[in-house]
């Protein structure tokens, strides 16, 4: 069997994915994260922080939820019936270091957790900065040009 006869064999094989639907579910759990940070900042404000630190502390609240949710297995199980919708920035990016950490914890401290806790997160660091730094270098010679 080819390359190309395989790939159609698998293609008929695979499972088709109801995609309207898992669209919809990463809208409402997406949506229901995020209007979950705004009840955060709003409760923040309401009890006298000002509007910095209350978006620090949303941040700071949605990363511990996250983390303790993946840590009791159930974000790994919400992920499963929301899809994408749970990779809001911030929660997906606090799963993928806590589950890094949590799987790598048999390893040892610093052998395991320290050396892989950034394994899927990595990535997404060097490639956001290094982008960042390229787009604030245009906006930059943008905004002299045409000022």
């Amino acid at each position: 069997m080819n390359e190309k006869e395989y790939s159609k064999y698998v293609e008929g094989r695979a499972k088709k994915s109801p995609i309207l639907k898992n669209c919809a579910f990463a809208f409402l759990i997406g949506g229901t994260i995020c209007t979950l940070g705004q009840g955060f900042f709003h409760l923040y404000t309401f009890l006298g922080m000002d509007e910095l630190d209350a978006r620090t502390l949303v941040s700071v609240t949605l990363i511990f939820i996250t983390t303790l949710l993946t840590g009791f297995g159930v974000f790994d199980n919400i992920a499963r019936f929301a899809g994408a919708g749970t990779l809001v920035p911030i929660t997906g990016f606090a799963n993928a270091v806590a589950s890094e950490a949590i799987d790598s914890k048999s390893e040892g401290f610093i052998p395991g957790v320290g050396a892989k806790i950034f394994t899927i997160a990595g990535p997404v660091i060097l490639y956001g900065t290094f982008f960042g730094a390229i787009y604030g270098v245009i906006y930059y010679f943008i905004t002299l040009i045409w000022g």
